[in-house]
């Protein structure tokens, strides 16, 4: 079954951990990661590539359009191509959530899971991988952010029945059994093993 499963969290919750277990786990699964294709730009040295890294530096969000377009082409061929998509980082606002279900034709959205950790303990983990982005006003500007601009996102999954809960804390083994069993049942056919 292709669709699109997004993955929501703060900043340093464990989404890209998490998504890389369960695509080792799963055949059929890729894992899309808005922040890499975000950081690959701004390493690219294009005006864009330029644009993203002055806005990454400064622990802004990418603007919607530039965000909206990128996603799209990398979506289309791996829904044509049959996969389950694990999307880590888009959607951020509910208006990029309303792009994502007309890209996906809405039955291709299958659903999104969050990643439930406290603030101070993202903060934590971030400061601790040492990303040069990862500096203290950085990740505070990110949390802020996200509180205000993503968090509404939840009720936008909620409304549509498409939201499912996971705690993200503890050991990544114990997250993973709960994220694995939580996709489960937002992709009832099963994913092969």
């Amino acid at each position: 079954m292709s669709g699109v499963i997004v993955v929501l969290g703060r900043q340093g919750s464990g989404k890209g951990t998490q998504c890389g277990l369960l695509q080792q786990r799963y055949g059929g699964v890729v894992h899309v990661s808005t922040g890499d294709m975000m950081r690959g730009a701004a390493a690219s040295g294009t005006p864009l590539g330029r644009r993203t890294e002055a806005l990454m530096a400064a622990g802004e969000l990418i603007p919607d359009d530039v965000m909206c377009d990128v996603v799209a082409e990398r979506l289309a061929p791996l829904l044509e191509s049959g996969s389950t998509v694990l999307l880590d980082g888009f959607p951020r606002t509910p208006a990029q959530a309303e792009a994502l279900a007309a890209m996906t034709a809405l039955d291709g959205l299958l659903g999104a899971v969050l990643l439930e950790v406290d603030t101070s303990e993202v903060s934590e983990r971030m400061l601790a991988r040492g990303r040069g982005d990862d500096t203290e006003a950085g990740i505070a500007r990110r949390l802020e952010l996200y509180e205000a601009q993503t968090a509404p996102l939840v009720d936008w999954f909620t409304e549509r029945g498409l939201l499912v809960r996971i705690d993200g804390t503890g050991a990544p083994a114990e997250v993973f059994g709960r994220l694995a069993a939580a996709v489960g049942r937002l992709v009832p056919l099963g994913l092969s093993r």
